[in-house]
């Protein structure tokens, strides 16, 4: 008895595994979204529904049928489920690109359906089809509920081993499609384990080890050639350019990739692009050039508005190239960054130096709430997946903001707006106002765009004129648009702010409006990448 519980442990794992692995795959696809996890959670609930009434209805007639026939079911279960994972790791890298092309909703609840619902069904048919083959050796004995409470007990402790080995132990360090195959890998071998050695006498052992075996092999060989399945490491085009995969590494926070372009026939330069989860977070020439706007916007706009600017800190550190632009200055410079991945990838491929930029590991709300020091500056880079986490655009975080700044500090963000859709945007102005209420708004003027880079500055007290900045080293193709931007403010007005609501900790009413806002630019962004930096 002692290997079928552990069959049901391990079983149980692999669906919690499962489903923490499906959100990251899913990300760069659909977003990290309320969408997707209602996806998840709905089609794990459906799933789990329907293998418990399945394996149920199949062992009713549990005193009637052999023992050795309900093993043989249960064994194969396992192989089954890795069968179907298999085969879902065939069909996702090409076609989770078309489903959010056609729908980020629909098309994340039918990409749930591919990664999790025939796993689930069979490994969650389990655990009726225990308690009944332990029901029948009770036959005739005091049984009580015949371990049904022990069978679900230690299938949901495996849950929960499934999630902390799936996050520490698998995640850091393999992608997420070789990760979900070695789920299916495990899976196989429980069914191989039963048939190679039955705790009681099978109808046919040697079609479990059959089913088995051809899922681990199955299983194997993807995990091997997965690079030339997929092509998720290129070659892809992509603004001109040809780009390859330089590394790909995961942490809990998302899969980093670092995408390098081929060499400049003539000059041999290249570009590196610093990608998370379907979103270039910043371009790099091999000179460690910034290429991005709004690495020059935040310098500019930082200098700008505290010209004898002393002290500063960075919220979210990316590559590291703000940062490291503002200590150039001559600024003291804090970062503070949650991901520790982040780091590693911006000393390693960025020319970070740490020496010049003290790096605080920490959640910036956190950090924020015991603030170490007044800053004159407070740069704000906080995205993950689509947009700012809603924990942090409230009044509550502003309110810590507002308390991290010196006398005329001010703080500088880096924001995302939908022109179509400008509700969003009024609920952030209209709670960054409640506490920090002298505020001033930039917008390139980008012909066409209407998601769009908006740079806010915004200060306790008023602001004082912003003084002249020069810069020697902007790309050409940002020089005009830069200092356009910089000479026409937008001081905050009602049609700015039309709508918006206060959000606080304890009420977010502008959660589907930013979820709404975030699905158009997920959409966009799906849309202009090649489906090989999409594939983790």
């Amino acid at each position: 008895m002692t290997l079928l519980y552990a069959i049901i442990f391990i079983s149980g794992g692999a669906i919690l595994a499962l489903e923490l692995l499906a959100s990251r795959i899913m990300t760069p696809y659909f977003g990290v979204s309320l969408y997707i996890w209602t996806g998840i959670l709905s089609i794990t609930l459906v799933s789990l529904a329907l293998g418990y009434w399945a394996g149920g209805r199949y062992a009713g007639g549990a005193r009637s049928r052999p023992a050795a026939h309900l093993l043989q079911i249960f064994a194969l279960m396992p192989a089954v489920a890795a069968l179907a994972i298999v085969g879902a790791c065939l069909a996702y890298p090409f076609l989770f690109a078309p489903l959010s092309a056609w729908s980020l909703v629909l098309g994340a609840f039918a990409a749930c359906l591919i990664l999790l619902f025939l796993p689930l069904v069979a490994t969650s048919a389990m655990n009726p089809l225990l308690v009944a083959i332990f029901l029948q050796r009770a036959a005739g004995k005091q049984a009580g509920d015949a371990g049904a409470g022990k069978v679900f007990f230690v299938s949901t402790l495996g849950s929960v081993a499934g999630v902390l080995i799936t996050a520490f132990g698998l995640i850091p360090y393999v992608s997420n499609y070789a990760a979900t195959l070695v789920v299916a890998l495990l899976l196989a071998l429980l069914s191989l384990a039963i048939a190679l050695a039955p705790p009681a006498p099978l109808s046919s052992s040697k079609s479990i080890a059959a089913t088995a075996i051809t899922a681990a092999l199955a299983a194997v060989v993807l995990m091997w050639q997965a690079d030339a399945y997929t092509g998720r490491m290129g070659p892809a085009a992509y603004g001109g350019h040809t780009w390859r995969v330089e590394a790909s590494q995961g942490s809990l926070f998302g899969t980093v990739k670092i995408l390098k372009s081929e060499p400049d026939r003539d000059t041999g330069r290249y570009r590196r692009i610093y990608f998370q989860d379907g979103l270039v977070q910043n371009t790099v020439e091999s000179s460690g050039k910034s290429l991005s706007f709004y690495t020059y916007a935040l310098e500019a706009l930082s200098s700008a508005y505290r010209p004898e600017m002393r002290t500063a800190l960075v919220l979210g550190l990316g590559a590291g190239i703000v940062p490291m632009q503002l200590a150039a200055r001559g600024a003291s410079v804090d970062a503070v960054e949650i991901d520790p991945l982040s780091l590693r990838v911006a000393r390693q491929f960025f020319g970070f130096d740490s020496a010049r930029v003290r790096v605080h590991q920490a959640d910036a709300r956190a950090f924020l709430h015991h603030c170490p020091q007044r800053y004159d500056v407070v740069v704000l880079d906080l995205f993950h997946g689509d947009g700012t986490p809603d924990y942090l655009v409230t009044r509550e975080f502003f309110r810590d903001l507002k308390h991290c700044l010196s006398e005329k500090g001010v703080a500088v963000f880096n924001t995302f707006a939908d022109l179509e859709r400008p509700l969003s945007y009024a609920h952030l102005l209209a709670t960054l106002r409640a506490e920090l209420p002298h505020i001033v708004l930039f917008r390139p003027d980008w012909k066409g765009a209407m998601h769009i880079n908006s740079f806010i500055v915004a200060s306790a007290g008023a602001l004082a004129a912003p003084a002249k900045v020069t810069f020697d080293d902007v790309p050409e193709r940002h020089n005009q648009d830069l200092w356009a931007m910089l000479a026409r403010p937008l001081p905050l007005d009602d049609k700015l702010l039309a709508g918006g609501v206060i959000v606080t900790d304890a009420r977010n009413a502008a959660a589907l409006d930013a979820a709404t806002t975030q699905l158009v630019y997920r959409r966009a962004v799906v849309e202009a990448l090649p489906k090989e930096f999409l594939l983790n």
